[in-house]
């Protein structure tokens, strides 16, 4: 077949010179209404930066992983994939699951300590039985019941107290472990599908040395060709290191030796009992320096901030003028509730504390090792990726929906506990990307283009600049304004071009299927020239016709939910909201750390929608 393009381009060529061969060369004013100025019809036309929004969990733990095996899951990658993905599954207890919308990016991140070690002794591999205490665990977990319960627990505190047998611990190197990391790899591999769906290659690295949380999730750019050449780290001994900095030489050997690309992201620290975000020192007791803060922005730009085990925005001890600082609260003590928590350690657990820390580091170390950006995950340990009121599976399988669970504790470790009902459903991260491929989001999560929500799909955009004005809130195209004039969520703003204070443009469009908006607030941190942190939260646009009290305090946006039913009504709140917001207190001479928070009318929570399902009264 002729190629037309350079037909054409040859016939243009020949036109053209028979025209200079027998006519005097013309003038340009001559030729301007043959050549007009090309402009684009479409408004859209040339626009490159990201338009759409891709909903997922980047934390899910199927039955490949120790603890969740244990507590009764036996949902493997493929199920955790195809159940993101808009199927219907059975779930571990026997019951029908499938989300009301699929999601559009999953992460199965099962744990690398131990990892394909469960399915060997439910299995009862010879191997197992062999020893002593993995024959008396698979009896106890083949009777069920307490006993499995009581088996879970063993496992789990054998692993957090290091006292795990050696002879059943698979390790890399051991054939046990490369066969479990296999499967995870073909499962990633066989349910991505660029465009549709993007199933990304990860893994949680599980510290949880002295019951302190410092878990987090390794997430690879790459596809299995590149993730087969190493096998994921463990906090185990020899080959492993409870310590996060040889995570991050970890990290840099894999880039070094494939070529390839992975990030971090840090757990929710409220379980970390101060360790997760330190200003002095590490766990391991190595003072923080600037070659920690420049291998821990380096490796970890974003910060799960809630999850089902509690929400890790604020908490009010830190931040007591936030009428919503007390959101999904849990602050019992550290994962295994060996040691309770202590308000001294309150800051080094929380997002909002942890980014003032990092302007106060950045001050003694040129490098601000906590500016991370925010995004929400599940850590179900279900194989099920449930973050909505009426869907919710729970945490693990021994709390998937019966009448039982809200009283039911969690975890119970003698008179301490974290209670059934103390379950959080929540969360999901929202990515701006140019396209829904692994390349395209792990990218975006690299410059921080992502957000956390508790579950409801709420489209959100922030932008901050130092040329937006007032006008620029009645646009229907907020995007176009805000890549123009300024900067989006996870950037830095640009040094002012002549002086004058920041301004940010900030809008929100309510998820279709939940509650209408209430408010838009931005949170402001800073470190004053005395040294001390600050924060300030400002109401920058809401619903109908409130007025701010003489306090400065927004009247609450009141409430249509009827607890008895688990119902309720949109007839409050906006759809969306936007607005311009100047910072009026804004101080040239002071670094500062800005982001949005976007709260929905209230809404049932999903204990209200249990009552109702099995007719049972909540705890009160």
């Amino acid at each position: 077949m002729r190629n037309p393009l350079a037909v054409t381009v040859t016939l243009l060529a020949t036109l053209l010179g028979s025209a200079a061969a027998q006519d005097p060369i013309p003038s340009a004013e001559s030729l301007r209404d043959a050549f007009p100025e090309r402009r684009n019809f479409s408004p859209y036309a040339g626009r490159n930066f990201p338009t759409e929004v891709f909903w997922g969990d980047t934390h899910v733990h199927t039955g490949m992983s120790m603890d969740a095996g244990a507590f009764g899951a036996r949902l493997k990658p493929v199920d955790a994939y195809r159940f993101a993905r808009g199927e219907e599954v059975t779930s571990s207890t026997g019951l029908q699951a499938k989300l009301s919308r699929p999601l559009d990016f999953l992460v199965v991140a099962d744990h690398s300590d131990n990892m394909g070690f469960f399915p060997r002794l439910n299995n009862g591999e010879p191997s197992m039985l062999a020893d002593p205490t993995g024959r008396r665990w698979y009896d106890m977990i083949q009777e069920g019941g307490q006993a499995g319960v009581a088996a879970a627990v063993e496992i789990i505190q054998a692993l957090t107290g290091n006292s795990f047998p050696e002879a059943l611990a698979a390790l890399p190197g051991t054939e046990a472990f490369r066969s479990a990391w296999e499967e995870t790899i073909d499962a990633a591999e066989a349910y991505n599908d660029p465009g549709l769906f993007t199933a990304f290659i990860g893994y949680e690295w599980t510290s949880t040395d002295r019951g302190y949380n410092l878990h987090r999730v390794v997430i690879y750019r790459d596809d299995g060709t590149r993730a087969r050449m190493m096998e994921p780290y463990t906090t185990l001994p020899p080959l492993g290191s409870p310590d996060p900095v040889d995570l991050w030489n970890w990290m840099q050997s894999y880039e070094d030796r494939t070529g390839g690309r992975m990030l971090a992201i840090a757990h929710n620290g409220n379980m970390s009992n101060g360790f997760m975000f330190p200003s002095v020192e590490s766990m391991t007791g190595r003072a923080i320096d600037r070659a920690y803060a420049e291998s821990r922005i380096r490796w970890e730009p974003l910060y799960e901030t809630t999850q089902i085990k509690g929400d890790g925005e604020t908490h009010p001890f830190l931040s007591p003028n936030d009428e919503f600082a007390d959101y999904e609260t849990w602050a019992v003590g550290n994962l295994d509730l060996s040691e309770l928590k202590r308000d001294e350690m309150l800051q080094g657990e929380y997002a909002r504390r942890a980014l003032q820390m990092g302007l106060e580091l950045e001050q003694k170390l040129g490098v601000n090792p906590y500016k991370f950006g925010l995004i929400g995950a599940t850590d179900s340990h279900t194989a099920l990726s449930t973050a909505q009121e009426d869907n919710f599976f729970g945490k693990h399988s021994g709390a998937e929906p019966r009448p039982e669970r809200v009283a039911h504790p969690m975890a119970k470790v003698g008179d301490n506990e974290y209670p059934g009902w103390s379950m959080v459903a929540s969360g999901y991260q929202g990515i701006w990307a140019t396209e829904n491929t692994r390349e395209a989001l792990f990218d975006a999560m690299m410059r921080k283009e992502t957000y956390a929500t508790t579950g409801s799909r709420i489209l959100v955009r922030f932008f901050g600049g130092w040329e937006f004005e007032q006008a620029d809130a009645q646009t229907r195209l907020p995007a176009n304004i805000g890549y123009m004039k300024g900067v989006p969520m996870g950037a830095d703003l640009p040094p002012a071009p002549g002086g004058g204070a920041p301004s940010f443009l900030v809008a929100a469009l309510k998820d279709p299927l939940s509650g209408n908006l209430d408010r838009i607030q931005i949170v402001k941190g800073w470190v004053d020239a005395s040294g001390s942190k600050q924060e300030k939260v400002f109401d920058v646009a809401w619903s109908g016709d409130r007025t701010p009290g003489a306090d400065g305090k927004l009247p609450p946006v009141g409430s249509t939910v009827d607890v008895a039913s688990a119902t309720w009504t949109n007839t409050i709140g906006s759809p969306e909201l936007i607005a311009v917001w100047t910072d009026p207190d804004f101080d040239p001479d002071l670094s500062a750390v800005y982001y949005a928070r976007v709260l929905e009318i209230p809404t049932p929570r999903w204990t209200a929608y249990e009552a109702v399902r099995f007719g049972i009264q909540m705890p009160s």
